[in-house]
């Protein structure tokens, strides 16, 4: 992604989120993206839901939009790779969120090395001062080299 102006990058992200089925299908939606930093948030869904009794949405769904919107922060950091994957992502789940409330995570990628991305995350539903879960993780770095991506 080198090269590319903000812009460019956030469009090229939404494209490629919306490529995958997975996030089309948990119908996830980019709303901020830039410097390091992502936004990106899922509506509720009742096919997602993890406990039909108190309709509160499965942790799985939380955790991928977690990872999502963690690969985001690394491609939107300014140093952008042209390509990243998951390593290894903690989740720490501190509350269920509350159902028929749309989930939103934030992400920051804190620090790269020549191979390896940093990131810390958190996502809330609609009270944004109680976190539903908290992230860390490690993502991979693609590198461009003569215009290509590194082996």
């Amino acid at each position: 992604m080198d090269g590319m102006t903000a812009e460019d990058k956030a469009h090229t992200v939404r494209q490629f989120i919306q490529a995958l089925p997975f996030s089309r299908a948990l119908r996830m939606q980019v709303e901020a993206f830039g410097k390091g930093v992502a936004v990106i948030s899922m509506p509720y869904d009742a096919r997602l839901v993890g406990d039909p009794t108190t309709g509160i949405i499965h942790g799985g769904a939380v955790s991928a939009l977690m990872d999502t919107c963690g690969g985001a922060a690394v491609m939107s950091h300014p140093d952008a790779p042209a390509g990243t994957a998951t390593i290894d992502l903690r989740i720490d789940y501190m509350r269920p969120a509350a159902p028929g409330q749309r989930i939103r995570a934030r992400a920051e990628c804190y620090h790269m090395t020549r191979s390896v991305a940093f990131v810390r995350a958190q996502a809330f539903d609609e009270t944004p001062d109680r976190p539903v879960a908290a992230a860390t993780g490690a993502f991979t770095i693609e590198r461009m080299t003569s215009g290509q991506p590194a082996p």
